[in-house]
């Protein structure tokens, strides 16, 4: 069938597997987002529940560094306010490729459809129910 197919219908179909690929990357960028942002959310939580006296230490890489209560909480606050953010922008993002795809499968389904007699199909064409 693709010895067949007419080169702008075969770029069309790269570019729908390209986008395929933009989605998946962007839907795993999603979820490690709003996993993160669900663990900074239960932190968060947790946190409340601490007196603001305790002894705490917060993570850098490996390391462990003593902390206080308030700059703790602002530190999480922080995160879970930007995490929000880019799980948001990353959602559009999605939405953005999903009708990017959209629009390209129909713009491929159109030039396969209309494409295969030479001419436009007319009310004679294909599709025609009579309906």
């Amino acid at each position: 069938m693709q010895g067949n197919m007419p080169p702008e219908a075969q770029e069309k179909i790269e570019e729908l597997q390209d986008l395929q690929e933009t989605a998946q990357q962007v839907a795993e960028q999603k979820e490690q987002a709003q996993t993160a942002l669900n663990e900074s959310k239960t932190a968060l939580t947790a946190l409340e529940d601490v007196d603001e006296d305790a002894g705490m230490y917060r993570e850098i890489g490996e390391v462990l560094v003593e902390t206080d209560y308030e700059s703790a909480y602002d530190d999480l606050e922080n995160k879970v306010d930007s995490l929000e953010v880019r799980v948001e922008q990353l959602q559009k993002q999605e939405e953005r490729v999903e009708e990017q795809f959209d629009d390209l499968q129909s713009e491929l389904q159109q030039m396969l459809q209309g494409g295969a007699g030479g001419a436009p199909a007319g009310p004679g064409g294909p599709g025609a129910g009579g309906a």
